[in-house]
Order: C-alpha cells, then structure tokens, then sequence
C-alpha cells in the first residue's frame, strides 16, 4: 500500500512547484520524514528512467540507489538547510556517465518544522545557492530555487513583483530590492505590450503561455530578447493568487542570427548622450529614404555598425549589403574590386568576373575609408553616384545597376578637398545626408552604459551572465580617454573577461597600459558650476542621510552605482567622502 503524505497542506503546495519545475524541464520529488517518495514530477522520472509513478510510495534510499546523497542527508540532520551536489553521475543505456545536478531543500510543515524533504535534478544547469525567501502564505515552501540559470519573477493578482530570483538579477541589472512590491511593467517597457498581456492571461484561466521571442527591458532601458513561458501560481486551495513568468536570455541565438543574416537594428546602437539621440532621430528619417549618406568619425566610433542599421531599416533590407574598404586594397585592384573586368582585360584576366557594384544591385554598398580612394577612381565614382552605370574594366560596354550608396570615413573630407586630395564634386554628392559619430571622450555619459552592453554580448557568446565590477577597476574604466573608442573598450572589456574567469572584474584583470592610467585626483578644485545646483544640492542631502554609503545611497536615488560614481565625479564629492575616512 503506497503511504499518503503526512502533512497535505504542504503536499498539495509541492505538487503545484513540481509542475512549475516541469515548465522549465527540471526535475524534482518530494520524500516525507520516513523517508517516503510522495510526489515526482515528469522530468524527475525521465531523467531517473522510471515510468509513471511507480517510485511513489517507495523509500527514497532504494529507489534512488544511484544518487549518493546517504553521507548528508537532510532527514538525518535537520539542522542543515541544503545540501548540494554540483555533479552527480547519473548512468543511464544511453550514457553510462550522465551527469546531473542535484540540490535538496527541507520542507516545512504550518508550524515551522521539518515536514520532508524536496530534491532537484537538473540536467547540466549550473544551480548554485538556494534562498529562505518568498512572499506567499507558502510558508511550507520557505526555501526554493533562487540561482537557476534561468530568470524567475513573480507578482500578485495586481502585477506587483513578489519574488525576483538571483538569475533574474543578472540578466535584466535590476537589483531584487527595487523590484520587489513594484508593478512588473517596466520589466516589459513602456508602454507595456503583448508580454504583460500574456502573463495577465494566464492568471486569469490558468493556461501556460509560450513566448519564442519575447523582449524584457534590462535596468538601463536596453531591449532584450529572451524566451518566456508565463503560468499561473496558485495557493494550497488551487486558487491563482498571481504569475510566475520564467525567462531566458535568447542574445546568443540574436548574435548568431544577426551574423548569419548581417541584419542590424537600432537595438544594436548603444547610447543615451543627447549627440547620440539626434543621431538617431536623423537616421530614423534617413533609413528609408533612398538618399546617399556619409558616415564620418574617428577610428572605432562604430560607422560599419551604423550603416549596416540604416540598411536594415530601409526599403532595401532584403537585398545585397556589399562592404567595400578603400584603404585595404592596393590602387591598381580596387578598380577591378569594385567594377569587375572582362577577359583579357589585363595578364591573368581569363574570364568575366562581376564587381561589388554588380554584386550589391537593387542593394546597398558601403564604401568604408572613402577618403582613402584615388583620384582616379573617384571620378568613375561620380558617374556610378549620377548616372547608376559605369564600365567594368576592359569593356565598352556600360553596365546599369540600381545601389543606394553609404559611405564613410575617418578624415576631415572637406580638408581633403581643398587641398585637391579628393573631388569637390564627389564630395558634395556623397554628402547629401552627413552623420558625424563623436569619439567615447564627448559622450562619457554612455560609458557605463556601454561597458554592461559589451559586456552583457561578450558573457552572452560564452553562456554566462555579466560578472561585477570591482569600484576601482570601474574608476579606471570611467576615467579612461579611449583613444580607439568602442573598439578599444571592447578589446579591453574581453581582456579583463578572459583573465577574470567569470569573476568580478579587479584592476589586475585590465591591461597593464590601462592600469598604469592616471586616474584623476578627487582633491582637485571643484568644478566651475555654481554649487547650489539642484543635482548637487540632492546628491549632497541623500549621501548624508546614508552616512555617504554610496551602494545605500545609489539605492535610494534608484540609480546604478555607476551613475553614481558618475555624478559624483562630476561634482568632486570623492574629495569629501575620502575626508570623511
């Protein structure tokens, strides 16, 4: 005869996390205190090889001879609060050294005590901690998965957030203290869409919701795509009492496509500094438009990033995106390069071969460095750009193509043209639209802004989360000039990944030149600006009510501490707080 649970408040709740397990493939069962298995779900049972509930009922040592959890049982201690085994070998037919995790957790009866036991087996998911936290009567359920590598959140029957897990911290910079009692609108932007109305659907009939390619909003305002089921949660009486939505980081699988497709949005553009918004306002008119743009700016601003986002958005998405770098290929081939030839043309030309012009027809082409390119081809430019024909090299006849044409360059193209290094009329038809990208040094605002974003794309490719970042090691990445801009912070930023390990990122991780960066004394004379600044005057009054504490501080302003250390930089508060100790 198969036993019945001891205490049926606190299995009627289990069953109901067993199912939420199942939703997100992680198998878990349950054993009451004579060691007793009282409920399983799917996915324990496949993971474990057993057909329907054939294990209930049964003394958990018997059943489960192959995961060794004898030596610390929770059951035999009841002091201990979990028990952890990173990587439990599991044999199964198909692979004799099948490696799962296994975590335990005790249950607890309405009266606070040990009423069993609940046990996790997850099939390569790195868990980690547990917590003793969460905000239901579900006082049974005190302790519960927190650090799977998947983000969880939950909210009441009025969409207030109740519970925000460790992972979820992670992939969205939210901290759990500013979500937790808050609407969960922000996670889904503003205005909220489709995502809030299926989490507010499946509280309402209590059927799963799906999402393959969901968007969450992360802390510093940036899109991100994730995939998210939303369930219904429900009491001990099968009542919903709110949501439980489950989310996974999909920027890999983006990174991967994009690259695939080399298709680019405005998503993929970092930046909040108001030179950057105009930026954007301008290319959101031009993108469609079939008009000649030229991308100026310093080595490393992100120009090919920009032109392949106005292509993306334009008319001709779906066609040829052709790059052209002037300053990579000797004179005597970029004519050839970027026109073609015909046979016999020249010693070696045995056959037609088309060029980039012919190869982006009905497309875009993008012609980097274009103050790199000679004279003499500038003039057989001018006719592409007017007349959309030319002739490959060695032909009489003309070729007819349909390209829209962007172009960009490092050099002060105007300088150029007076001093006859390059066609004035060339130059006033590429630039029918000019943008001009600033170097990082003018728009320092987005620094913390970009160093999360790099990071977040580089953690994404090794399938981990973003690491923290040491104060002084974000000191030194704050105070940097970057001389080769974005290309140069990431460069840097992967430095500091590879040597971290996934750990926070200290001084020691970052390059020995950007170490040896002298970083601005706070003991300087204050700015110019008058002191009785409203910012000021605000910043000054919380860092005194929290006794300076800059992580207390940063909390209650609702900003990162990067911001943080931002403003008060800006306003030469470092002085004050070394003063104070």
């Amino acid at each position: 005869m198969i036993p019945t649970p001891s205490h049926t408040y606190h299995a009627i709740h289990c069953e109901q996390w067993l199912e939420i397990l199942d939703q997100i493939n992680i198998g878990a069962f349950t054993v009451n205190l004579e060691h007793r298995i009282t409920a399983m779900n799917y996915s324990a049972r496949a993971l474990m090889g057993l057909k329907g509930d054939s294990a209930e009922g049964y003394d958990c040592r018997e059943v489960f001879c192959d995961v060794p959890c004898h030596s610390d049982c929770l059951l035999a201690d009841k002091q201990r609060t979990v028990t952890q085994d990173p990587q439990v070998e599991l044999p199964s037919e198909q692979d004799p050294h099948h490696l799962i995790t296994r975590i335990a957790s005790p249950m607890f009866d309405s009266r606070g005590e040990v009423a069993g036991c609940l046990t996790v087996l997850h099939d390569h998911s790195p868990i980690a901690d547990l917590i003793n936290r969460v905000h239901y009567e579900a006082r049974s359920l005190k302790i519960i998965l927190d650090n799977l590598d998947i983000g969880i959140f939950t909210v009441n029957r009025g969409g207030l957030i109740t519970f925000f897990n460790t992972a979820a911290e992670k992939i969205t910079g939210y901290q759990r203290r500013e979500q937790l009692g808050h609407s969960c609108d922000a996670l889904f932007g503003d205005p909220a869409g489709t995502d809030l109305d299926r989490l507010k659907a499946a509280m309402d009939d209590g059927r799963t919701r799906t999402l393959e390619q969901g968007q969450l909003t992360t802390r510093d305002g940036t899109p991100l795509p994730v995939r998210v089921q939303y369930l219904a949660l429900r009491n001990e009486k099968g009542s919903i009492v709110g949501g439980l939505a489950t989310f996974r980081d999909l920027t890999l699988l983006r990174r991967l496509d994009q690259v695939i497709s080399d298709r680019y949005t405005f998503e993929d553009m970092v930046g909040k500094d108001p030179a950057m918004e105009k930026i954007f306002d301008k290319v959101r008119v031009v993108a469609p438009t079939e008009a000649t743009v030229l991308i100026s700016g310093a080595t490393g601003t992100g120009k090919d990033l920009l032109a392949k986002v106005i292509h993306a958005a334009s008319g001709r998405a779906g066609k040829p995106f052709v790059k052209v770098n002037c300053a990579a290929l000797p004179d005597n081939l970029l004519e050839s390069e970027m026109f073609g030839y015909v046979k016999g043309a020249f010693t070696g030309a045995v056959g037609n071969k088309p060029g980039r012009f012919q190869e982006a027809d009905k497309g875009t082409i993008f012609l980097d460095e274009i103050g790199d390119m000679p004279l003499a081809l500038q003039a057989k430019l001018l006719r592409v750009i007017e007349d959309q024909e030319f002739y490959p090299l060695g032909s009489r006849r003309t070729r007819r193509v349909n390209v829209r044409i962007i172009a960009a360059t490092n050099r002060d193209l105007a300088r150029r043209v007076a001093q006859k290094e390059f066609r004035e009329d060339l130059y006033y038809r590429l630039n029918v639209m000019g943008i001009t990208l600033p170097p990082l040094k003018e728009r320092r605002g987005d620094l913390p802004l970009l160093i999360h974003h790099i990071f977040r794309r580089l953690c994404a490719a090794r399938t981990t989360h973003p690491p923290d970042i040491a104060e002084r090691a974000m000191e030194i990445l704050l105070n940097y000039p970057y001389p080769g801009n974005v290309r140069e912070m990431e460069n840097i930023l992967e430095h500091a990944l590879i040597l971290s390990r996934c750990n926070p990122i200290e001084p020691a991780h970052l390059p020995d030149y950007l170490q040896a960066y002298p970083v601005r004394d706070p003991r300087q004379a204050p700015p110019s600006t008058p002191p009785r600044d409203p910012e000021y005057l605000a910043l000054v009054e919380a860092l005194d009510t929290h006794g300076w504490h800059r992580g207390n501080t940063a909390a209650a302003l609702k900003m990162d501490r990067t911001t943080l250390w931002r403003k008060m930089k800006k306003w030469d508060l470092n002085q004050r707080l070394q003063q104070r100790g």
